[in-house]
């Protein structure tokens, strides 16, 4: 039985962190922003949602199958890739949406285009989101072992 119930975990920690992630970071920006968090939902702040789901359930395999096992090192090179798209990728897309917010709203007789510029993550989001995957992938290591 137990066994059934640590093969699910796997599948579970990612969504729990993706929850416990999705929570902190409404909670942050009911701080910083008030009745304007709504605003704020989506992409980009602290801590890294896809950063926190991806790290729980490398850091799970981790904890469970060893650090030294070939899961551990496919899910860092995965872990890896969604770190550098957060930082190199997304946050270009979302500076690139910010130039045009502001050039189209330059254009005489055009609609502003009204792009989301907040897409990537700083590194202290990053961090935020690995220190969340690590916590949440942590607990749930200590009831199966």
């Amino acid at each position: 039985m137990m066994q059934q119930v640590y093969s699910y975990l796997f599948a579970v920690v990612p969504m729990i962190a993706w929850v416990v992630s999705g929570c902190l970071k409404f909670a942050i920006n009911s701080i910083r922003h008030g009745k304007k968090a709504r605003e704020h939902i989506g992409n980009g702040g602290f801590p890294s949602t896809h950063t926190s789901v991806v790290s729980s359930v490398t850091m799970l395999i981790g904890f469970a199958a060893g650090w030294d096992s070939p899961m551990f090192g496919l899910g860092v090179a995965v872990t890896m890739i969604v770190v550098i798209d957060a930082t190199g990728v997304r946050r270009a897309v979302g500076e690139n949406s910010r130039w045009i917010n502001v050039l189209s709203s330059r254009t005489p007789g055009g609609e502003a285009a009204k792009l989301r510029e907040k897409q990537g993550h700083s590194r202290i989001e990053i961090a935020g989101g690995l220190a969340v995957g690590t916590l949440v992938a942590w607990i749930a290591s200590l009831g199966v072992q």
